[in-house]
């Protein structure tokens, strides 16, 4: 594809996204009669009835139903585009922007806008040629529902004045009440941290997009920026480093020209997928074009901002919130709120519960007193609470999180609901592994740690059964085993847990696995890994052994089934039998192991071998070297 300087600028982070053609599905919905029309990705055409629902259909999706009712027949001949399913996962997506505007000319193939799904940022093609009416979702917004429309599309560039304004029975769309219908367009529009760049009145240049790093990026930070503005740049130079959900990555320039404005400075946090982070152009005469464009454009902005302000204000209120549901009426009283204070967030304006409560919160209300008797009482326990409450604020202070600990929060509260435990637990005698490692030492200068030796016995366990080495899938409904031995190790680091792969450690020595985890940890706290240094794993260890812990019990890294937390070892005394048969009591080094499995993967019987198995490697350490 031919690159488009001058008025259309090119998405260069598009190369580092995984677009696919295949994902062309489309929700459309014809409603030029009496008859609605369903086409899916193969572009077939099929009449429904009106009591049916109609969806996106794909060979390889599962199809996604929504209602849609008739349009008046006073409505022009026009096709309703809804939110395409654009993975099998797909349950919602982010409009991250228009490639075409209101009123602009389309052809089948054109690309009309892009999508971050939850796997990666995708291209949604027009399957016909025609006219963009009305873009019923704007740039910006987040979480729309598959099926939801969100573009109006005509046949005759006369009948654009004409479209609907809205459709009826949009998915999560609130309908509008009589005092906002007087509104302009720029109310309706997400605000946006971002700079407004109007192409055409820059020369030819490049604009430089937030790149999707990794499948499960749809938002980065910008930690430093290598080039500065002005600066010539090669194919391959690092402009930037990006930390994404999963480590810091740098974001190399796939051509050679002249970095002439940095949009997103260094250090911006929750940067999405697809926004503009910078402008390339190829002649450094171009530069102070554009630096003296966007400071135009950025000196307007304010304006708009306090035109938008007072507009809102304005509509706030002329807000009704005579609707009141029960529990809000309750709440009210309670609270001794006034109502007309308060913002509905309900259909036809109605006051909902969760916006009493949402009020309560942001003002830190307490209850009104139960009778007048105790008012006193409670006003002077109120005062001494908020002196109280104020104490504490000044003892605390907010700490940011990163994007890793971000993604990390959300999965891990993911596994513990969606993911059923089973927990094994079991003490392992610890000498002989000390023993193993004493030797490896001093008659071979080879110096390992516990973790390496624990991670070979781990391998050793799992290629010896290796029903453990699994993870379930959940579309098929099945446990699929894995064909490598690959173990993830829990590394901690300033910005959250890394789990590192050691892949196919059941076939490296203990000084081979040594060398590598030492390589991988130092890249881990450094934020350097590489996506597939950190991506896969069928198995994970999270060793506290160097800690004051017994036992802990770790949660489960989807989509792995297992993870193994080992404990710290403990001197103990146990019954040994003696060479002459006698059993005396002797001092040994017991470690636990509690393994965490998922109980669609694990029964008792696959649960006890793999635990088995562990006991006698570690009872007989030094096979581990043949």
């Amino acid at each position: 594809m031919a690159l488009s300087r001058l008025r259309y600028p090119l998405n260069i982070s598009r190369s580092l996204r995984l677009l696919s053609s295949t994902f062309s599905t489309r929700s459309i919905y014809r409603t030029s009669s009496s008859r609605i029309f369903s086409v899916g990705g193969g572009g077939n055409l099929r009449p429904a009835s009106l009591s049916r629902l109609t969806g996106v259909c794909d060979s390889s999706l599962k199809s996604k139903w929504i209602g849609v009712r008739y349009l008046s027949s006073a409505d022009p001949p026009h096709e309703v585009l809804g939110m395409p399913a654009l993975s099998p996962t797909m349950t919602q997506g982010n409009i991250a922007k228009w490639r075409k505007k209101e009123g602009d000319k389309i052809e089948v193939g054109d690309v009309l806008c892009e999508i971050e799904t939850d796997k990666a940022t995708l291209e949604f093609e027009s399957l016909e040629e025609g006219y963009l009416a009305k873009i019923l979702v704007a740039e910006g917004s987040k979480d729309i529902p598959v099926g939801q429309p969100i573009a109006i599309t005509v046949e005759d560039s006369n009948d654009i004045q004409n479209v609907p304004a809205s459709v009826g029975g949009e998915t999560g769309v609130k309908e509008k009440e009589p005092t906002s219908q007087n509104v302009t367009d720029e109310d309706t529009k997400p605000d946006s941290t971002s700079t407004k760049i109007n192409a055409s009145e820059l020369p030819p240049h490049i604009l430089l997009e937030m790149p999707a790093l990794s499948p499960t990026m749809n938002q980065g930070n910008i930690v430093k920026w290598r080039k500065n503005e002005g600066d010539k740049i090669e194919v391959g130079d690092i402009l930037c480093e990006i930390e994404t959900d999963k480590a810091t990555l740098e974001f190399e320039t796939l051509e050679e020209g002249y970095l002439a404005k940095i949009l997103v400075p260094e250090g911006s946090k929750e940067v999405a997928v697809g926004q503009a982070i910078a402008i390339t152009v190829e002649d450094a005469n171009d530069i102070e074009a554009v630096k003296s464009s966007i400071s135009t454009s950025l000196s307007t902005q304010p304006e708009k901002a306090t035109q938008s302000e007072t507009k809102s204000e304005v509509k706030a209120q002329k807000s009704n919130t005579a609707r009141i549901s029960p529990a809000a009426k309750l709440l009210i009283t309670e609270y001794g709120l006034d109502a007309s204070t308060l913002n509905a967030s309900g259909s036809l304006g109605t006051l909902l519960k969760g916006d009493v409560l949402s009020a309560i919160k942001s003002r830190k209300l307490s209850p009104k007193p139960a009778s007048e008797e105790k008012a006193s009482h409670q006003q002077v326990a109120a005062s001494q609470e908020s002196k109280s409450n104020l104490k504490q604020l000044d003892a605390y202070e907010d700490f940011p999180n990163s994007q890793i600990r971000k993604v990390i929060a959300k999965r891990l509260l993911e596994s513990k609901q969606n993911t059923p435990h089973l927990y094994l637990s079991s003490d392992v005698i610890l000498d002989p592994l000390l023993s193993l490692r004493k030797d490896l030492k001093e008659q071979y200068d080879v110096k390992v740690s516990v973790n390496d030796i624990i991670i070979k016995v781990v391998a050793a366990a799992l290629r010896n059964v290796p029903e453990a080495n699994a993870y379930w899938n959940a579309e098929k409904g099945e446990v699929i085993l894995s064909d490598s031995v690959d173990i993830s190790i829990a590394v901690a680091t300033e910005k959250g847990l890394m789990t590192p792969i050691i892949k196919n450690a059941d076939l490296k020595t203990i000084s081979a696995i040594s060398s590598e985890i030492k390589e991988l940890a130092a890249k881990a706290r450094t934020g350097k890994l590489a996506p597939h240094e950190f991506q896969g794993g069928t198995f994970s260890i999270s060793n506290l052994g160097m800690f004051p812990v017994d036992k802990f019990c770790a949660i489960i890294n989807p989509p792995q089934a297992c993870i193994l937390a080992v404990g710290r070892g403990n001197k103990v005394v146990e019954p040994v039998i003696g060479t002459d048969g006698i059993e005396k009591p002797s001092v040994v080094n017991k470690m636990n192991l509690t393994l965490s499995a998922d109980h669609r993967v694990f029964d008792g019987k696959v649960g006890g071998a793999f635990i088995s198995a562990l006991q006698s490697n570690f009872s007989d350490i030094r096979r581990l070297l043949l």
